[in-house]
């Protein structure tokens, strides 16, 4: 403690013998101190250093110092402070993209990938095309948030998480379930809109190690993510709003009987011809019984077809 209110006075203008005499310290073994606790300090900005530079580098440098600060901590884990991580980026020369403020409102943050699907919603075999999004639902003692992943081609929910905290890991394991299941070639489109969680350096990372290709559409428009919206539609109708939730555990498990043991989404000839109820299942495909929740992990096998 002594060491470090010399260090403090110092800073001051206080000299460091008079500081030292003050405090009754060792003048030399305040500076062994100090050296040393500079060095160890040092070599600690410099490894956050190359973290924050690649964080930076990711976003194509556009993340100022509030933007890594939460990548660093929400998506990498690392305890760091504000005012450290401006230091090193000011340091670094790092600087994100800015915007004045304007009196007709927020201006959205900027796409991290390029609309690759241009509202085409159809896929031409499984494991083409992807899409993302995330709904939630309130509870008695607080909210419930679902990421899911669903099919083009064949309409199936193949990834999704719940949790009662909506950070860039719910999405990261939605997809993490669907490569568990689906094991896409390189090359899979995966389209979501421009959520805070969806534009994190965490997803992109977890993108670009698969091979896959994000997309993202236009600025709050459902219409460029209509196919799980039509999903999150059912799930609303069919089950949120049909019952008071008591617990955000109770909402949680049902979120999950409802995913895998309930809904199917009508085969694709009857999509071509005519609407079908979503709770209906093909002679060939015998429907589950959702009294019975499996709480293991998911029974989806590699290279599944769908």
């Amino acid at each position: 403690m002594g060491f470090r209110l010399v260090r403090e006075l110092a800073a001051d203008g206080i000299p460091v013998a008079v500081a030292c005499r003050s405090l009754n310290v060792s003048k030399s073994d305040y500076y062994e101190w100090a050296g040393r606790a500079l060095s160890v300090r040092a070599v600690a900005d410099a490894e956050l250093t190359t973290t924050i530079r690649r964080i930076h580098a990711d976003s194509r440098q556009t993340y100022g110092a509030p933007r890594v600060l939460a990548e660093l901590r929400l998506g990498l884990g690392i305890r760091v402070g504000r005012k450290r991580v401006a230091r090193l980026m000011r340091l670094g020369g790092l600087v994100g993209v800015s915007h004045r403020r304007k009196r007709r409102g927020w201006k959205p943050d900027t796409a991290t990938h390029e609309d690759l699907v241009k509202r085409q919603f159809r896929a031409d075999a499984p494991n083409r095309l992807w899409f993302c999004d995330i709904t939630q639902h309130r509870a008695n003692d607080g909210w419930v948030y679902c990421a899911a992943v669903i099919d083009a081609y064949s309409r199936r929910i193949v990834g999704w998480s719940i949790s009662d905290r909506i950070t860039a890991e719910i999405v990261v394991d939605a997809l993490e379930m669907a490569r568990w299941r689906r094991r896409p070639e390189p090359g899979t489109v995966v389209h979501a809109d421009r959520g805070a969680q969806y534009t994190s350096w965490l997803f992109g990372h977890r993108l670009r190690q698969a091979g896959l290709l994000g997309s993202m559409g236009r600025v709050a428009s459902s219409v460029d993510n209509a196919l799980i919206e039509s999903f999150w539609s059912t799930m609303q109708r069919e089950l949120l709003d049909r019952s008071t939730w008591t617990s955000k555990t109770q909402l949680a498990s049902a979120m999950f009987e409802w995913i895998e043991a309930f809904y199917t989404p009508p085969p694709p000839a009857h999509r071509a011809r005519q609407p079908q109820p979503r709770g209906v299942r093909t002679t060939s495909q015998p429907r589950r019984n959702p009294g019975m929740i499996n709480k293991e992990k998911p029974s989806g096998k590699p290279g599944q077809a769908p």
